[in-house]
């Protein structure tokens, strides 16, 4: 009788995880597609400019709203100083009825993710399964750390596990906030981006590498090409990896913080020098930038004329410039 060696335990476990890196990359590849297709190109948004921003004033309060980004099925996420929270400022959520609906009543996320401190900038992963936000709760290695909190159903906005300190390549004895997840479909192309307080009156950019499931591979580096020794934070980068927003109080803005872009041809490349997006900015503060996954949404928090008392949430819209 022929002898057949069986396969052990430990090569079938790494065969099934191989496989499902593969399916993983398959999936995220399909999802990825429709948002990296030509629409998504550089050329796509050449020439096109943003339209007067709007007050979210549905969403807003007369209290502190600011770091908005819109989930992938079009949830609002954001953090709030209104009463009513579990702690000085919580996450929130608010949905509308399709694209050009009308915003509901933001409802706090709950005690899972909200704790008796600051809970500020959330940013979601395109797959909408990844949440990461910054925390001063107590635990972390410094005065605000990056979390991150997973769900099973992209589209239960109230079904984040507990959330899971990142470890000392991103987090410091310093301050981390405003993360922000670029998924990719290749692998080891993803990474979180965020801003890390340096010194007095000063904060850079910064990127990790993480894997698709939101696990950090490497320390974090300084964006070099946008930083400045002035204030550096909030980076949103499209999907595609070839535009960036981010706010900077450096000299020769409009305002006491304002906008600015840079892009760059390939993902590997570059970036450029970073301009001022003049048109969403004001005389006043006109910080934290966050770009939709179709590259045509952008929510800000501004202290400009016309809010409701504080800083409150923004939106402006592009459409292709039709090169």
């Amino acid at each position: 009788m022929e002898w057949v060696e069986r396969p052990s335990v430990k090569s079938i476990t790494a065969t099934r995880r191989r496989l499902g890196g593969m399916i993983g990359i398959l999936m995220l590849g399909l999802a990825l597609g429709p948002l990296l297709a030509a629409p998504m190109r550089a050329a796509s948004f050449d020439g096109s400019e943003w339209s007067v921003p709007v007050n979210l004033v549905a969403v807003n309060s007369a209290f502190r709203d600011n770091g908005g980004t819109l989930s992938p099925d079009g949830s609002l996420y954001f953090l709030s100083f209104r009463p009513g929270g579990f702690g000085l400022s919580d996450l929130w959520v608010s949905r509308r009825d399709g694209p050009d609906g009308s915003w509901v009543a933001p409802v706090n996320l709950g005690a899972g993710i909200n704790g008796p401190g600051s809970e500020v900038g959330p940013a979601l992963s395109i797959d909408g399964h990844i949440m990461f936000f910054s925390s001063d709760r107590p635990g972390g290695y410094g005065s605000d750390d990056i979390y991150v909190s997973r769900r099973a159903n992209p589209h239960d906005d109230f079904g984040w596990g507990a959330p899971v300190l990142l470890g000392p390549a991103v987090n410091t004895a310093a301050v981390e906030q405003a993360p922000h997840y670029q998924q990719s479909a290749s692998p080891g192309g993803a990474q979180l981006c965020f801003n890390r307080a340096i010194g007095a009156g000063a904060e850079d950019l910064y990127c990790a590498p993480v894997t698709r499931e939101g696990d950090i591979l490497g320390a974090a580096a300084p964006v070099s090409e946008a930083n400045t020794l002035a204030r550096e934070q909030g980076a949103s980068l499209r999907v595609d990896n070839r535009e960036m927003f981010f706010a900077s109080n450096r000299a020769g803005g409009i305002g006491a913080f304002d906008i600015y872009s840079c892009t760059r041809q390939n993902p590997n490349d570059s970036w450029s020098v970073p301009e001022n997006v003049a048109t969403l900015n004001s005389a006043a503060a006109d910080f934290n930038p966050s770009l939709s996954f179709d590259g045509r949404t952008i929510v800000f928090t501004s202290l400009r004329a016309g809010g409701l008392g504080d800083f409150d949430l923004w939106m402006s819209r592009r459409t292709p410039s039709g090169k």
